[in-house]
């Protein structure tokens, strides 16, 4: 079940032809477990992809022509608030979409854009499909979980573009970034029941996901990044959060790269502070609202540019002017931040949390979604509504991960000689068998 900027909850299926044609099902819901359907959007038109993308690497650049959307309601509840919207909202072709007190008419498929006609009164759903404009599509293996097999299956993973936190950006915003992969229909992650639920529904029957117990918030413990993670406006990073319940003190690392497979590294972040007890949120049924305090950071450029760039920052901006250098940490607590970084201190965040836990039993952590826009929820109007790709929680700060966090450069020995453990393998290795990679 995902969750969008807003919040709205829904469930996706796409199906992309051999010419080019497309259907996109969209089921939206109530709540947040995808359990009671509002209505379902039923998407026709052509996609034809282009170059590889200049602005995010690893992506390719499509061009998408809607021919038509359908929308089916599932309730009396769900026509009378979607035909409000369009009524007061759209233009004059779609003022009378629904009249007023239309009884609701089961399994009725009205029209919503259509290419033909030139209509579209799809502006007042929030609707858009510019996720369609950048595509990527990834490989990779999965070891098999039973203990008496060997060998992996193939995982095949659809990335499209992210959608703008801003509501009234999202119906013009072009991605640069990711929302989280639909899995193949085919080649999907195992174990998935949700999976074979949502490729077998239609916009008269969507997909009711099977009940999961709600879990209370247990933040204590280590949590990491199980995957390179690409966010708007081309920033590749990997993070490591360590929380402790009975200070309510927090410390995290944000490993930053300049390619899409986190091999590159160009700075990293050591944050720490504390957080608040957290209450239920109002807005998004399921999430945990917190307000974090940054009191503290270091920060550790890994590449020559990032040396140049913190060199040349304006004085008592960022640490000790004209004294960086590759792989050596320094504090920036004394100049309050680094301005080139954008980081401010101290600095209180607005967050929204969620813990679940996935089908092999592992506890995730949901982070709220940064702002498209790069700023930061500093007041709680702006506090997510939506969240981040998941960590997945260590076992404990073993002394592993502790050495995973404190090495400076890719490739150091440790006291005993031994090649240090290095950002992305560490991730990989204990958490994803990615063998290769291919982009379409």
């Amino acid at each position: 079940c995902e969750v969008r900027p807003g919040p709205e909850f829904l469930t996706r299926s796409y199906l992309f032809y051999s010419n080019r044609l497309f259907k996109a099902l969209q089921f939206y819901y109530w709540d947040p477990s995808c359990r009671d359907p509002s209505y379902s959007l039923v998407i026709k038109g052509k996609l034809r992809l282009r170059q590889a993308s200049w602005i995010t690497r690893g992506a390719t650049e499509a061009d998408y022509h809607l021919h038509k959307v359908g929308i089916v309601f599932h309730s009396q509840k769900a026509m009378r608030e979607v035909a409000s919207w369009i009524n007061q909202t759209s233009g004059e072709g779609c003022r009378g979409f629904l009249p007023p007190g239309r009884s609701w008419a089961p399994g009725a498929l009205y029209e919503v854009l259509s290419a033909k006609t030139e209509r579209d009164c799809t502006a007042a759903l929030g609707f858009a499909m510019h996720e369609l404009s950048l595509v990527r599509v990834e490989r990779h293996f999965q070891p098999l979980l039973q203990p008496q097999h060997s060998g992996s299956r193939l995982v095949e993973e659809l990335y499209l573009g992210d959608i703008h936190t801003d509501w009234g950006e999202r119906l013009h915003y072009r991605p640069t970034g990711y929302q989280r992969p639909m899995q193949s229909a085919l080649h999907h992650v195992h174990p998935c029941p949700a999976c074979g639920m949502i490729s077998g529904a239609d916009e008269h029957h969507p997909p009711i996901l099977p009940a999961r117990a709600a879990l209370p918030m247990q933040l204590s413990g280590s949590w990491v990044s199980t995957h390179c993670e690409v966010r708007p406006a081309v920033l590749f990073l990997t993070r490591y959060f360590t929380f402790h319940g009975n200070n309510h003190t927090w410390e995290g690392r944000y490993y930053h790269y300049s390619d899409p497979l986190c091999r590159q590294p160009t700075f990293t972040i050591y944050a720490s502070g504390h957080y608040t007890q957290g209450i239920p949120s109002s807005k998004v049924r399921g999430g945990t609202e917190l307000a974090f305090k940054v009191t503290r950071a270091r920060v550790t450029p890994m590449d020559q540019l990032t040396v140049v760039m913190l060199n040349s920052s304006e004085a008592g901006s960022c640490g000790l002017a004209g004294s960086w250098s590759a792989g050596v940490e320094q504090d920036i607590t004394p100049t309050n931040g680094c301005l080139a970084l954008g980081i401010k201190l101290p600095h209180t965040e607005y967050e929204l949390f969620k813990t679940e836990q996935d089908t092999q039993e592992r506890s995730l952590l949901y982070i709220g979604e940064r702002p498209t826009d790069g700023s930061s929820p500093d007041s709680p109007d702006k506090r997510p509504t939506s969240y981040q790709a998941p960590l997945i929680q260590c076992a404990a700060a073993s002394e592993e991960f502790s050495s995973y966090i404190s090495l400076k450069y890719m490739g150091r020995k440790d006291a005993n000689g031994i090649e240090a453990l290095k950002p992305l393998p560490v991730a990989f290795l204990l958490f994803i068998a990615l063998l290769f990679l291919r982009w379409d």
